[in-house]
């Protein structure tokens, strides 16, 4: 009787059991499916449709670039016995910056003026010797030649004998050093780096809506993102003739650098063309970031309750960070600004600040 009685509250207590695991795993379903909703959410940044007027200056952003760049190559073979200028150095037009060991050269530039004085002295002979019928034409005439080439050996001697001392033909500062004292060089081996930044120039893409406005010499307002507050006074330069692949015009704008080099080669800057016009009509726009694909594509996601609707638009004028939108879009529509990569039409999102 008590074995029965032990084997049917063993099997109570298994069915208990049971019974608890089961609710258990019922709760924690429930649960991971909460989550699961939860987190199928996207975090976005979002921005509305506003209708205002405009600022029609057009600006273009670019890299600052020295006004002239020169690597100094070698040209002759030999070793570095002095080099006179450091990284960071200024220097001049005319300045010696390294010297090369000469001797070999030197030795060259004596035989091609000896070899010239012995073609200069038979030459001479030959002619004399031609007044009398000593020689024919022809020798005199080989003779002459031979005079003429031991110049031209004699002239490039001299080049490569003056080449041993480098100088600078630029005025500006040494960026890279690449010799040290005791180097051995050859033709084409870089020595140094010069750029001068005394003035900058700002290379930027305009437009042809806006590119048939500028001209050359025209003052242009410049800015630096490393100094937010200040403006620098610029002017354009030049204006490609013909447009890239991406359909906008080349434009370079020669900034005056101020005394304490503030601006350097290779900073981000930004061209701020005035239009000159003035628009009266309100218009409604939307940051250039809720494009998805660029603005071409006139495609963007707009929220509404908390689901995004993918949408065709018309897109109109590029003003700055705005773009106008013509048709697809009403005021005070909400659009996904960033984070578009993770959106499908339908997705739920949840706005971030």
């Amino acid at each position: 009787m008590k074995k029965v009685i032990y084997i049917v509250i063993g099997v109570a207590l298994v069915g208990l059991a049971a019974f608890i695991l089961k609710g258990n795993k019922d709760k924690n379903e429930a649960e991971t499916a909460l989550i699961s909703k939860t987190n199928s959410s996207v975090a976005v940044r979002i921005d509305t449709v506003k209708t205002e007027i405009p600022n029609m200056d057009y600006v273009a952003n670019g890299n600052f670039a020295p006004s002239q760049e020169l690597s100094f190559p070698a040209e002759n073979s030999g070793r570095v016995i002095k080099v006179l200028v450091d990284v960071g150095d200024a220097v001049k037009v005319g300045q010696t910056l390294a010297v090369i060991k000469g001797d070999q050269l030197s030795i060259e530039l004596q035989n091609t003026q000896a070899a010239y004085q012995n073609a200069l002295t038979n030459s001479q002979r030959y002619e004399n010797a031609f007044k009398t019928g000593g020689v024919t034409k022809q020798q005199l005439d080989q003779a002459k030649l031979d005079l003429v080439n031991a110049k031209a050996r004699l002239d490039q001697a001299k080049i490569n004998f003056g080449d041993a001392s480098i100088k600078s033909s630029i005025n500006g500062i040494v960026n890279k050093r690449s010799i040290e004292p005791g180097s051995v060089v050859s033709p084409g081996t870089e020595l140094f780096e010069l750029v001068n930044v005394s003035k900058l120039k700002l290379k930027v893409n305009v437009d042809e809506l806006h590119v048939a406005g500028l001209k050359v010499g025209s003052p242009i307002k410049v800015k630096a993102s490393v100094y937010p507050d200040k403006v620098f006074d610029g002017k354009i330069t030049f204006i490609a003739p013909k447009a890239d692949g991406s359909l906008n015009f080349p434009v370079e704008i020669e900034i005056a650098n101020n005394p304490d080099k503030e601006l350097k080669a290779g900073m981000y800057g930004t061209a701020i063309f005035t239009s000159g016009a003035t628009q009266k009509t309100p218009i409604k726009t939307i940051p250039r970031t809720a494009f998805v694909g660029g603005v071409a594509g006139n495609q963007v996601f707009v929220v509404k309750d908390s689901v995004v609707k993918f949408t065709k638009i018309v897109s109109g004028r590029i003003l700055g960070n705005e773009v106008e939108v013509l048709s697809g879009l009403n005021e005070g529509d909400i659009v996904v600004t960033s984070g578009q990569i993770n959106l499908t039409d339908g997705s739920k999102v949840t706005p971030i600040k």
